[in-house]
Formats: structure tokens, C-alpha cells, sequence
């Protein structure tokens, strides 16, 4: 597999999230909520969040030349995994609970499809895909 394909891309959908978190609380939450002016609570709540996302989005970007799989980068890996997993699975379960909200449909298969690659490459050992691959 290619993981750096893969780190690219959930470095891509975490920065997107992040900045639109870390620059339009106070949009996201009238867009998704009756009560978008809830004080500085929930847009604090927010801006933090997406400042988590944007680290989350660096480390991804600065470790896409790594080899990432099995033993390797493991921290990284087990990290995403458990992000994107939780992340879905969370959701998913809103998504289902609110069928109104659409767009929880959508950011949740994104979810379960990282999810799902950073499983892939967290559990299989990195050399016999690029082994297989060549012959």
C-alpha cells in the first residue's frame, strides 16, 4: 500500500477540518445548530479542536516520507488509527441518530475509510507489500 498516498491525504482532510474549525466557529456552529451564538464556550470548544486537527495534520504531513506500517512509525500509525476510528464510528452513530444532518453521512464515510486504510497498514508488515508488488 501506499502510505504515503494515504498520509497525504488524511493530512489534507485533518488541515481542512482544522482551519475551518480554528477560523469559523462561530459559521460552523450556526450552520449545524439552532444556537449558534451559545456564548464563547462552544466556539472556544472549537477554535481548540481544530488546533488539535492542525497538529494532527502536521504530524501526518511531516511523517508521508516515513515507512509507516508494522513496526515502523507505529506511534504515528496506532495514533490515526484510533482518531479516524473513533471519529466514525462517532459519526456514523450521529449520522444514523440525526438522518437530517447529511453531511454527518458524508465526513463519517471519510472516517471509516481512513480508518480502515490506517488499519490495513498498522497491522500488515510494510516490506511484504512492496515484495508482492515487484514480482
Amino acid at each position: 500500500m501506499n502510505t504515503k498516498l494515504l498520509m497525504v491525504a488524511s493530512a489534507l482532510v485533518l488541515g481542512v477540518a482544522g482551519l475551518s474549525l480554528s477560523f469559523l466557529p462561530h459559521e460552523i456552529l450556526a450552520y449545524t445548530s439552532s444556537q449558534a451564538n451559545s456564548g464563547i464556550v462552544f466556539p472556544l470548544i472549537l477554535q481548540l479542536l481544530g488546533a488539535a486537527y492542525l497538529g494532527f495534520a502536521m504530524l501526518n504531513w511531516m511523517a508521508k516520507a516515513n515507512l509507516i506500517g508494522g513496526i515502523y512509525s507505529k506511534p504515528v500509525a496506532i495514533g490515526n488509527l484510533a482518531h479516524f476510528f473513533i471519529g466514525g464510528a462517532t459519526l456514523l452513530k450521529a449520522a444514523f441518530n440525526n438522518p437530517e444532518l447529511s453531511f454527518l453521512w458524508a465526513i463519517g464515510a471519510v472516517y471509516t475509510l481512513l480508518a480502515i486504510l490506517f488499519a490495513k497498514i498498522s497491522f500488515t508488515h510494510p516490506i511484504k507489500d512492496t515484495a508482492s508488488s515487484s514480482t
